[in-house]
C-alpha cells in the first residue's frame, strides 16, 4: 500500500468534519457506489467483488471538493472518483477502502460556443448532448452508456466511442481541450491545465487529481438515420465496413459490424435480421442515405431496418446495441459470457480480422467498431468470449498479440496493464506533485508503486 493510516477510520469524527456535503454511510448504498460494470470479467469478480468504500461523498461545488481533499489528505484517507459508474475495468472501485467521491451532483453547464463547452464533472452526456443541439452542435463523440455516463467519467475513464469513425478517440489531440483539476497536496489547491497538459489526467482513472471542470470540443450537430444492413457471410459485411467507414463523402458516426450469432442476443431487433445473418449497425447522416445505399448494394447487404432522425429519437437507439452494450445484451442471455478489447492493424484487406474469425469461430464472436487511428479507418474489436478457464481466456489474448493485433486487457484493474502496458512517466511525475501521499484510488497505478525506478 501507498497510504498508511494508524487507526481505523473515525466515520463519526469525519462525518463531523464534512458537515454541510451530502454523506452516505447506508451500507447497501455505500455497496452499490462502490462498484461498477467490472462484472462483465470473471477474472475482476475475484478479484474485484470483496472491495468497498468505508462511505460516500457528494459534493456540489467545487469549494466542497477542495474541503473533502483537505480532509482527506490531514488523515490520510484514501479517495476514489465516480461518475455514473457505467465504466467496466473497476475504476471507481475502492481497492483499499476510504470515502467514494462521487461527482454526479456537479451538473452545470457553464456556457456553450461554437465548437465548444464548459462543464461541471457530473453532467450527462445525453444533457449536454441535448442542449448542445438547440445551437447546432453536439458532441463528437460517447460511449454507448451515453444516456447514464458522465462527462468526468468519460474523459477520466473511456477512450472513444460512437463518433470515433470519424473524430478518432479521446487521447487524439484536439479533443479534450482544457480541465481544472482539484490537487491532494497538504493545502489542496486548484489547477488549471490546457492543451497537452490535459493529458496528464485525462484516462488516469482518477489517480491523478480531482477534475471539476471540463472544456470540451463540440461537432457540428447532424440529423442522424439509423440502419440496419444483414449480410449473409461475415467478411462481405467487414469489407462493408472498411468501405463505409474509408468513404470521406458518407458523413457516419457509427460502423458496427455484428457476426452471426452475436444478433440473436438482441430480442427487440429480432423482426430485422434473419437467423444466421451476421449485420451492420449503422448511424448516418440523413443527407447522405442515397450514396449509402449505393454502397450498401456494392456489397450485397440489405437495409432490414431504417428511421430517420426523427423516428430514431424516441425510445431506444441502435447505439444501445453497439460497443460495449452488445456484451450487455449478450450476458443478458448468457451471463457467463466476457468479452476482448482489441485493436487490429491497418489493413484495408481485413485479413487477421479474418484470420481470427475462422480461427476462433464461435468461441470469440467478431464484433467490430471501426474508428480512426491517426487518420485511418481501422477495425477496433470488442469480441464476445465463451468463458471457460482464465488459462483459456490469456491463451486467446496471447494468440491476437502473436498475430499482430493490439489486446486492451479488459480483465485487470490496473492503469499499465490494460491498454497501455507502458508506464506514462509524465502522469507519474503529475501524480507525484498534486498526490504526493497517493492517496488518490490508489493500487490502480503501477507505476506509482514502482516509482523509484522510474523517477530514478
Amino acid at each position: 500500500m501507498t497510504w498508511t493510516t494508524t487507526n481505523p477510520i473515525d466515520l463519526n469524527g469525519l462525518t463531523a468534519e464534512l458537515d454541510g456535503i451530502e454523506i452516505i454511510t447506508d451500507p447497501i448504498q455505500v455497496n452499490k457506489l462502490s462498484q461498477d460494470y467490472y462484472t462483465y470479467s470473471p477474472i475482476l469478480q475475484g478479484i474485484l467483488g470483496d472491495k468497498r468504500a468505508d462511505l460516500v461523498v457528494r459534493p456540489t461545488t467545487e469549494a466542497e471538493v477542495l474541503h473533502i481533499a483537505r480532509v482527506c489528505v490531514q488523515h490520510k484517507i484514501p479517495l476514489t472518483i465516480r461518475g455514473a459508474g457505467t465504466g467496466n475495468y473497476g475504476q471507481c472501485v475502492p481497492l483499499q477502502g476510504g470515502l467514494i467521491l462521487d461527482l454526479s451532483n456537479m451538473q452545470q453547464i457553464k456556457w456553450i460556443k461554437p465548437g465548444m463547452a464548459c462543464v461541471e464533472p457530473g453532467v450527462k452526456l445525453a444533457a449536454l448532448d441535448k442542449q448542445a443541439r438547440e445551437s447546432g452542435w453536439e458532441m463528437r463523440m460517447a460511449p454507448s452508456t451515453y444516456r447514464k455516463a458522465t462527462i468526468g467519467g468519460f474523459i477520466g475513464g473511456g477512450s472513444g466511442g460512437i463518433g470515433s469513425v470519424t473524430y478518432g478517440q479521446l487521447r487524439d489531440r484536439g479533443n479534450l481541450l482544457a480541465l481544472r483539476v482539484v490537487t491532494m497536496e497538504d493545502e489542496p489547491r486548484v489547477i488549471q491545465l490546457r492543451g497537452d497538459e490535459v493529458y496528464q489526467v485525462a484516462h488516469a482513472w482518477g489517480t491523478n487529481g480531482i477534475m471539476t471542470e471540463l472544456e470540451i470540443p463540440l461537432g457540428p450537430a447532424y440529423a442522424w438515420a439509423e440502419a440496419i444492413v444483414t449480410f449473409p457471410e461475415f467478411m462481405p459485411a467487414a469489407h462493408f465496413g472498411q468501405a463505409l467507414s474509408d468513404s470521406d463523402g458518407i458523413i457516419k458516426k457509427l460502423v458496427c459490424i455484428l457476426a452471426s450469432p452475436i444478433p440473436a442476443y438482441f430480442a427487440a431487433l429480432k423482426n430485422y435480421i434473419p437467423e444466421g445473418s451476421h449485420c451492420a449497425l449503422i448511424l448516418v447522416a440523413e443527407c447522405c442515405l442515397e450514396p449509402f445505399g449505393e454502397l450498401v448494394k456494392e456489397y450485397g447487404g440489405t437495409v432490414t431496418y431504417q428511421k430517420s432522425a426523427q423516428e430514431a429519437s424516441k425510445g431506444a437507439t441502435l447505439v444501445e446495441y453497439s460497443w460495449n452494450h452488445t456484451t450487455l445484451h449478450a450476458r443478458s442471455v448468457d451471463p457467463t459470457l466476457t468479452y476482448l478489447q482489441t485493436l487490429f492493424p491497418a489493413d484495408k484487406s481485413l485479413k487477421l480480422v479474418e484470420h481470427m474469425y475462422n480461427h476462433f469461430g464461435d468461441e470469440v464472436m467478431m464484433h467490430l467498431e471501426y474508428l480512426r487511428v491517426n487518420g485511418e479507418a481501422i477495425p477496433a474489436a470488442l469480441q464476445i468470449v465463451r468463458y471457460t478457464t482464465p488459462e483459456r481466456l490469456q491463451a486467446i489474448m496471447d494468440y491476437h498479440e502473436e498475430q499482430g493485433a493490439m489486446i486492451f486487457n479488459p480483465h485487470t484493474c490496473i492503469l499499465e496493464e490494460g491498454g497501455r502496458k507502458t508506464v506514462d512517466v509524465a502522469q507519474l511525475k503529475f501524480k507525484q506533485m498534486v498526490d504526493p501521499y497517493g492517496l488518490l484510488n490508489p493500487g490502480k497505478m503501477k507505476a506509482w508503486q514502482e516509482r523509484s525506478q522510474h523517477l530514478s
